[in-house]
């Protein structure tokens, strides 16, 4: 595909898309308080391109981030692209290592939200006591906590106990969501944040929560794709609404 010149970028089409919807994702966390000082990380493969990947300039809040200034790197946290932005390869551990395993994992994000460590924290995980974490049901894994993630031989583990789920729940620490594509990504995290702040509200009662069957919870999972609103793909409709959102706020990410 012909390279086209960016603002303070040279890239293709494919590239420049991929570049404005990841930046749109993390206007879109910051908005939705999702964003954790300049930590965590969404990364986004790039299309056509084996093994590189784009990721936010570490230093820069969500609120900074746009379409030019996303750093481009290989499996490795190494920077592709000449950017004067440095990036966190500490954080970029399991990223990279579920990148470099799992062919479908072309959008994974981390985060420290507060309803979501609360709820690694707890033993149970998440319960089946709400209309958002019946979506998820036998849907989890878990990696029990072994600190901040930055050893490579790890990431057997995390893989392991990854399983055959797509978002794997670090006790003690935050959710990895995974996906085909970043609006799918988006989605999920976005029902598992309310899953859990849900879940947080309902405990804080101090009452028994009233747990859904087995039963109900297969016909709901089964039905859920009835409810999957138009707009060609899983969170794609979702996704859009939001870009519309904040592009009411600043439109500043698109550059």
């Amino acid at each position: 595909m012909a390279t086209q010149m960016r603002p303070n970028i040279e890239c293709s089409d494919a590239e420049w898309q991929a570049r404005q919807e990841l930046a749109a994702c993390y206007r879109i966390f910051d908005l939705l308080g999702w964003s954790e000082s300049v930590y965590n990380h969404i990364s986004v493969r790039v299309p056509g391109e084996d093994n590189a990947f784009l990721i936010n300039p570490f230093g820069l809040l969500y609120s900074e981030v746009c379409a030019s200034n996303l750093v481009k790197i290989d499996i490795d946290g190494n920077k592709l692209d000449g950017s004067p932005h440095a990036v966190n390869k500490a954080g970029f551990t399991q990223h990279g290592y579920f990148h470099r395993h799992l062919n479908w994992a072309h959008a994974i994000c981390h985060v420290h939200t507060t309803a979501t460590m609360a709820v690694c924290s707890l033993e149970e995980g998440l319960m089946p006591i709400n209309f958002y974490a019946c979506n998820f049901a036998g849907r989890l894994a878990y990696h029990d906590f072994e600190g901040i993630t930055v050893r490579a031989e790890e990431g057997e583990r995390l893989l392991a106990n990854l399983a055959d789920k797509n978002i794997l729940m670090l006790r003690n620490h935050g959710p990895v969501v995974m996906a085909p594509t970043l609006q799918a990504m988006f989605i999920q995290q976005w029902s598992l944040q309310r899953a859990c702040e849900i879940q947080m509200a309902t405990l804080s009662m101090g009452r028994k929560p009233i747990l859904v069957s087995d039963d109900v919870i297969a016909v709901h999972q089964r039905d859920l794709r009835e409810a999957t609103p138009p707009g060609g793909g899983a969170g794609v409709g979702d996704f859009n609404a939001w870009v519309r959102r904040i592009d009411k706020i600043d439109r500043s990410w698109r550059d």
